[in-house]
């Protein structure tokens, strides 16, 4: 059977915009003489989900609201979300940086968290005078972090820094040394927030590794929160999806990332997208609309339907050499297509792009557009990308089915 070491009972986080504490003495008295009887705090009744997609009318908000869940020592946990869903709110309360407002926490065990750049270190003390501190507070002895230190220096690659004060680090210096430090000290847990964002691709990767080391080989826990959906696809174990700073879903990490997929394409689900003119631009991507081969307007194609994607451009050049990119992405936004078209053309016009059925996998994917010239400068690369979605219609009890693997339906010949 395996060992519990994080159990969260009814953890409900409230904060005040604004202001800390209730807002006057004698509010604050009153709190306090409530806490005192044992009775239930009076201003907990007061208060709204944290929805950051509209303005709310109290002055309270609910960052998390009655989570329950129980971690096993070893498993790897990957925490999803939306910005504002509860995440770093739910990490900080775990890393004991914050109180929950009610409920309880218990863990057992040593915990190390990185959760933002610089937490933990003293900007005054240098590099290697932050390691022993760190180590310290983690209850270690001197000579057991000197054991680890050559270990840390390398694995953070800030050799040539490590008698500097950290102050004068950069964000990824001080996110190597960090990181660094709290994975080779001798904790039980290991908490990460989405800081890796800031370190390079090489970093990342090898932060990864460390992580699944830690988690795999050593039977340590790690908490893991990050946008990136692939990363935390081949990390974690299990997962748990917050939502408006409820949980939603509890469970293994390919249900946790099946369940935050439907749920917010579904919500979101829509035939197009349009995008503000810019008339500094040059060239511009204004309008993507999803239709049948019809021309009517569709929010999902079955798995042998034709699929034609209408992209509206302006463009101002001519012979400059600039092109189209077309691209469509996979649910954690891999690239598994792309094509180019130059843009031979002045003023506003629709292109169409036709995929025929039974090209692809029944799934979510994305569509990715840019406008650039080869080499020189990009034109236009909007960030908010059209969703793509395939059903599959021999499964309708499981629409985005994981029955099929893979991408593409390639048409093959057998011979013999």
């Amino acid at each position: 059977m395996s060992k519990v070491v994080i159990k969260a009972e009814n953890i409900s986080k409230q904060y005040r915009l604004g202001l800390v504490g209730t807002g006057t003495i004698k509010d604050d008295m009153k709190r306090w003489w409530y806490k005192m009887r044992g009775a239930e705090d009076p201003f907990l009744k007061i208060g709204e989900a944290n929805d950051r997609s509209s303005k709310g009318e109290s002055d309270y908000v609910w960052s998390l609201q009655d989570i329950n869940f129980e971690i096993n020592q070893g498993d790897s946990i990957g925490i999803i979300g939306r910005n504002g869903a509860g995440k770093s709110t739910l990490l900080k309360i775990l890393s004991q940086v914050t109180q929950p407002t009610t409920g309880k926490i218990y863990t057992k065990g040593r915990i190390a968290s990185l959760l933002e750049v610089g937490t933990g270190f003293h900007p005054e003390l240098t590099g290697r005078e932050n390691i022993f501190l760190n180590g310290a507070i983690l209850g270690m002895r001197k000579h057991e972090i000197a054991r680890k230190l050559d270990e840390i220096i390398a694995f953070s690659g800030v050799e040539r820094y490590i008698d500097t004060p950290v102050k004068r680090y950069s964000s990824g210096m001080y996110v190597r040394l960090a990181f660094a430090v709290a994975a080779h000290l001798e904790s039980e847990i290991l908490i990460v927030d989405e800081v890796l964002a800031v370190g390079d691709a090489d970093f990342q990767k090898k932060c990864l590794g460390k992580m699944n080391d830690v988690s795999k080989g050593e039977g340590r826990t790690v908490l893991f929160v990050s946008h990136n959906l692939d990363a935390v696809k081949k990390l974690c174990n299990k997962g748990l999806l917050l939502h408006h700073g409820q949980l939603i879903h509890d469970g293994n990490i390919d249900s946790t990332l099946d369940s935050y997929l439907l749920n917010y394409s579904s919500n979101e689900q829509q035939s197009g997208i349009s995008y503000d003119l810019d008339e500094n631009k040059e060239a511009q991507i204004l309008k993507v609309v999803l239709k049948d081969k019809d021309g009517k307007d569709v929010i999902e194609y079955f798995s042998d339907q034709e699929i034609c994607i209408h992209i509206t451009l302006r463009n101002t050049l001519l012979n400059k050499g600039a092109r189209l990119n077309f691209s469509i992405l996979d649910k954690f936004e891999n690239v598994v297509f792309i094509n180019r078209k130059d843009l031979d053309f002045t003023g506003t016009t629709e292109w169409v792009v036709q995929l025929p059925g039974d090209t692809l996998i029944a799934n979510f994917y994305k569509i990715g557009l840019a406008l650039d010239i080869p080499k020189v400068r990009v034109l236009d690369f909007p960030m908010e990308k059209t969703n793509l979605s395939i059903v599959n219609i021999a499964q309708d009890e499981f629409k985005y089915g994981d029955s099929e693997n893979g991408i593409f339906k390639m048409p093959i010949q057998w011979s013999k």
